[in-house]
């Protein structure tokens, strides 16, 4: 797989900064960043009140960020699948499909045109290995068409009332995806705020909300003459109007912002940090749903 990294960088360096909590307070807890920027713990003109951090020191200092692309990242996917079918028999149909997956690989930044590259340690692109966007471990779909016809000759009324109906109906399963829990605030230092993971915390290494939903659908013939006849249908989508909560979709994933990174001096004790780290009590909590239950009618005319 093709994936970009920036190698207009200096080797990082290792740097410690507290945890706080959304209040502000101490959570006694420290996080370890391999930063590209360094401390400056002097006073000076343009660090005041020290410790600072200092500007990003690029080996080409005439330019930005080179983003190679390169053919460095692989992809692993195994999964096993089991359909069972049931053809249309005495007016009833199923199908019942289940597979049982799972994708790693080294991440797919690059099928986003224009965006900065993903990799959180262009020193370390090998770290990036974790579940894929597209792991998902089990999946289920069940589809069913039923059309009974339970009178015949002899009952020509009961059959005009009770005849001609259609039942069908899918329901699908899936498991949570995988979350990225990034950071927002450019720990790193590497002008790149769209890298950034929480420290310690692999690639996708949460896992979002399951999905769930049931499809219904009724329909109904009227015969008005030999050359027109009705179709009375509804649709029940979600029928069972389940909530199927999910944090933010970006273009190749599931994201969840799990602290964001203040550059602004804390004191723990008797040390100064040039910045730290504020967790908030949110994280891998739901910011939206899916369509909740809704109910449509149609009306057919077949001439």
């Amino acid at each position: 797989l093709i994936r970009t990294r920036d190698v207009n960088l200096p080797p990082p360096q290792p740097l410690e900064y507290p945890v706080f909590d959304e209040a502000g307070n101490f959570t006694g807890k420290f996080f370890t960043v391999d930063s590209f920027a360094t401390w400056q713990p002097t006073q000076s003109l343009s660090c005041p009140f020290p410790p600072c951090i200092n500007p990003l020191q690029r080996p080409i200092s005439s330019l930005g960020s080179a983003n190679v692309f390169e053919t460095g990242a692989s992809s692993v996917y195994q999964g096993a699948t089991l359909s069972i079918r049931r053809r249309m028999t005495s007016g009833i149909y199923f199908r019942l499909s289940y597979t049982y997956a799972r994708a790693v690989d080294d991440g797919q930044d690059a099928l986003v045109a224009g965006r900065p590259a993903l990799v959180q340690n262009s020193y370390a692109p090998n770290a990036e290995r974790g579940a894929s966007v597209t792991d998902q471990r089990n999946r289920l779909a069940f589809s069913w068409i039923t059309e009974p016809r339970p009178f015949h000759r002899g009952h020509e009324l009961l059959g005009a009332l009770f005849n001609h109906w259609k039942f069908a109906g899918v329901t699908t399963y899936g498991s949570g995806r995988p979350i990225n829990a990034t950071v927002s605030g450019d720990p790193n230092q590497d002008d790149n705020s769209s890298n950034d993971r929480l420290p310690g915390a692999r690639r996708n290494s949460f896992l979002g909300p399951d999905y769930s939903t049931t499809d219904l659908r009724l329909t109904r013939k009227i015969y008005a003459t030999d050359h027109c006849r009705f179709e009375l249908g509804t649709e029940f989508f979600n029928a069972f109007n389940r909530d199927n909560q999910r944090v933010t979709i970006t273009d190749d994933g599931l994201l969840s912002n799990s602290a964001s990174f203040v550059q602004v001096s804390k004191t723990v004790g008797v040390r100064s940090f040039a910045g730290h780290y504020r967790a908030p009590a949110s994280f891998l909590r739901p910011t939206s749903a899916y369509a909740p239950r809704q109910v449509q009618m149609s009306l057919k005319v077949i001439f």
